[in-house]
């Protein structure tokens, strides 16, 4: 099997049915999961210096490295996820 990041965008404040979709949809991938966890706060760093990135829709909220056979199966996982803005999948490529 090969290996997949999965990252969510967005951030509002999360209500109860929210986390009980997220909780629901982690027990759904749990034989799939390898990591995983969220971003509270972080820095974007660049030759202009350094900025705080603020939680907003347009962040990168968190992260999920799973498994699946390709990145259409691994697509099919991420489209049951409860999203707030989108997701975004990519594969991981080892040596």
């Amino acid at each position: 099997m090969k290996k997949f990041m999965f990252l969510s965008y967005g951030f509002v404040k999360p209500t109860p049915e929210i986390m009980a979709a997220w909780g629901k949809w982690f027990e759904s991938i749990a034989d799939k999961m390898v990591e995983g966890g969220n971003f509270p706060r972080g820095r974007e760093i660049s030759k202009s210096g350094t900025k705080e990135l603020p939680l907003g829709m347009e962040s990168i909220t968190g992260y999920c490295i799973f498994k699946a056979e390709s990145l259409d199966a691994a697509e099919k996982i991420a489209r049951d996820c409860p999203y707030i803005a989108s997701n975004r999948v990519y594969e991981i490529m080892t040596k």
